[in-house]
Parts: structure tokens; C-alpha cells; sequence
């Protein structure tokens, strides 16, 4: 019997919980963040229900002590202000639970992307409406001060339906903790930033950004494990472009741009998430119209991208998904068919296969695995 609840023990601490972020409304059932628990060796998810109830925190960050947990709130009013909010989360490790810690705005409306710095010192956040970005100082016990950096970028690019004015969509950080990059859908522009963990700041660097080709609508990145490349993924063009990348100035020069899709697909679609494996192989991108996760192989030497999958995302319009820590299993979420699946990797060439494992959640759009 001891040896039957050791092992069941060991399983359970093996286990990842994975946190779901969501739009509650209009179109959503979702009431907030829920939470899962994996199984890394089978693929096999537990539903563990909500864990907050709080809206639209559609995209998650946690805090590298594994303690806290932060969403934005994707809403344009808080406080009867033109702003979104962050809230701050305490994390119950072995429950999931969260505890809401505090509130604060954003600056701007419509915050879409945030990111915790690697000393835990900083928050930093997108403003997809505002067209702005912000930092905020992480207190030692989890809680968030008033921000410490507002900057409200400007201009606009040739799409004048969507690129009237400047869109923050993401934010992303290099190993060195010493720049902020942020993808701005509005401009064609990735910002280049300089980080001041210590105080919470940001600051325009040099050079001050990189440019996409116009009207590619650059939204999310990811930066390779070597920190020799970025890969961003383009919304409006359905397309990723590859930088090489310089670590000690974070300037970026563009080497390649592929497209996401089929090339007999004659259908309307954009991207919306893109994430690498952990070595450093692959590259995923999701489709939204025609609702598949791009699978690409990463050429070592120059960074290159060959595109070598399109696999069905087992839903409407794919939005956030996420590789599990082992790099064996990806979830992938399904914002109008409110679902999201498990898929299985293959390690040697980065295709994936649908598992069948499907679970009913109302307009999911983040994943992030507690470690």
C-alpha cells in the first residue's frame, strides 16, 4: 500500500497545471481563468474548474518564483478611465487556486500581452487599443505598484482600416533582461526597448526598432533559445518573418518571411499565436480561418524557416496555444467553437497529431504551464 501512494504521489508532483485565460463576454459562457492539470506522460488533462472569476483575462503571466500569477483584463474602462487593467494572483501550488492580490490600470485600453522580467521585479504590458506600452514594479509579496513607464507609441502603416494608428500586441523579452521588444501591429514595427529591471522602466533604445514588410501586421514573437534569431508572427499576412538578432544591442535584420498557409488556400485567415520548441527546432503558428497550427522546421544554420504542416487545430478560430514543458505535447484553443485540444509531437520532425482529447471552454485564448 505505501508503495501504491508513493507512486501515486509521484505522479501528482509530476503533474503541470495549466492555466486557461479567456474572453467572458459578450460571446462567452468563460467566467474568468480556469485550470488543468497535465500529465507528461500521457497527455491525459484533469479539469480542475475556475480558478478566478475576473474579465477577459485573456493573456497570463507568471512570476518566475512560481507564486504568482498575473492577467490582463482586455477591457477599454476601468475606474471610469480609457484603460484596461492587470490583475495580480497568489498561486495555491497544490490546489491551483488563485487569490487575488490587487488591480491596477493598465494606462491605455484594451491590454493584450504581458510578461514577467526574469528578476520578478518587472511587469510589462501591451495595449492593443492604446497603441501604448507599460512596466509596472512587482512587490515582494506579489502585489503590483502603479506603473513605472508609460509609452504611448505613434504612426501608422498602409492598411488604413487596421493601421490608422499604432496597436502594442505583445511584449517579449531576451535572456539578457536588458531589452524589451514589442510588436506593434499598427506601425509594422517590432519596438526595441531598454529594460531597467531594478526600477521597473522601460526606455527607447538604439536602434529604436525593426521593421516588417508593410501591411504584415506583426503581433506575436518568440526569440530562439541561442538568441541568434526572432521569429515574429505577422496577423495580417499571414506570414512569419525571421530577424537575425544581436544580443548585446537587439538590433534585428530581416532574413525571411514564409507564409503560414497552404499555398492552394484561397480562403480569408490571419495568425494569431507562435511558439518554438524547447530545443530550438520548430516553430508553430495558428491559423485563424483556416483553423490549423502551421508546423515549421528551423534550419540551424541560417534560422530559416521550411514550413512542413498544416494540422487541423480541431476547431474555429485558433488562438493561444502552448508546448508543455517536456516539448511532447501542445494544447491548442479554440476561441468561437469554445474548445481546445491536446496534440501529440513528434520530437524528431515537429509534426503533430490530434490525441482525440477535446474539453468545452468558452473562448480560450492563453495557455501557460505552472512549472
Amino acid at each position: 500500500m505505501r508503495v501504491l501512494l508513493v507512486f501515486a504521489l509521484a505522479q501528482l508532483l509530476s503533474a503541470q497545471i495549466l492555466y486557461v485565460g479567456t474572453y467572458t463576454q459578450p460571446q462567452s459562457s468563460a467566467k474568468g481563468i480556469y485550470a488543468y492539470r497535465l500529465d507528461p506522460k500521457t497527455g491525459k488533462l484533469a479539469d480542475l474548474g475556475l480558478m478566478a472569476e475576473t474579465p477577459n483575462p485573456t493573456f497570463l503571466a507568471l512570476h518566475p518564483t512560481g507564486k504568482y500569477l498575473y492577467a490582463v483584463n482586455e477591457v477599454n474602462s476601468f475606474q471610469g478611465k480609457t484603460a484596461g487593467s492587470v490583475t495580480a494572483y497568489a498561486i495555491d501550488r497544490a490546489t491551483g487556486k488563485l487569490t487575488q492580490l490587487n488591480q491596477v490600470s493598465t494606462g491605455g485600453p484594451g491590454p493584450c500581452h504581458l510578461i514577467v522580467d526574469a528578476t520578478g521585479k518587472t511587469l510589462l504590458v501591451a495595449n492593443y487599443a492604446g497603441g501604448s506600452f507599460a512596466s509596472f514594479p512587482i512587490m515582494a509579496d506579489g502585489k503590483l505598484g502603479e506603473a513605472a513607464s508609460f509609452i504611448q507609441d505613434h504612426g501608422s502603416s498602409v492598411d488604413k482600416a487596421r493601421q490608422g494608428e499604432p496597436h502594442a500586441h505583445s511584449v517579449n523579452l531576451p535572456k539578457s533582461n536588458k531589452f524589451m521588444l514589442g510588436a506593434d501591429l499598427g506601425t509594422d514595427k517590432v519596438m526595441i526597448f531598454k529594460l531597467d529591471a531594478a526600477n521597473a522602466k522601460i526606455t527607447p533604445s538604439d536602434p529604436p526598432s525593426a521593421s516588417v514588410k508593410p501591411g504584415s501586421g506583426p503581433r506575436h514573437m518568440v526569440i530562439a533559445p541561442d538568441q541568434k534569431h526572432v521569429y515574429v508572427v505577422n496577423e495580417m499576412a499571414s506570414a512569419v518573418t525571421t530577424f537575425e538578432f544581436d544580443p548585446a544591442t537587439a538590433a534585428m535584420k530581416e532574413v525571411d518571411m514564409v507564409s503560414t498557409l497552404p499555398a492552394d488556400f484561397k480562403g480569408q485567415s490571419t495568425c494569431a499565436e507562435i511558439e518554438m520548441d524547447p530545443r530550438g527546432r520548430f516553430v508553430y503558428a495558428s491559423n485563424r480561418g483556416h483553423n490549423s497550427i502551421a508546423v515549421f522546421a528551423v534550419d540551424s544554420k541560417t534560422g530559416k524557416l521550411t514550413l512542413v504542416q498544416n494540422q487541423s487545430s480541431g476547431g474555429a478560430i485558433p488562438r493561444g496555444f502552448i508546448l508543455d514543458p517536456t516539448g511532447n505535447w501542445l494544447v491548442a484553443g479554440n476561441q468561437n467553437s469554445n474548445n481546445f485540444g491536446v496534440f501529440k509531437v513528434d520530437r524528431q520532425t515537429g509534426k503533430l497529431t490530434a490525441t482525440g482529447d477535446q474539453f468545452g471552454l468558452g473562448a480560450p485564448v492563453t495557455f501557460v504551464f505552472l512549472k
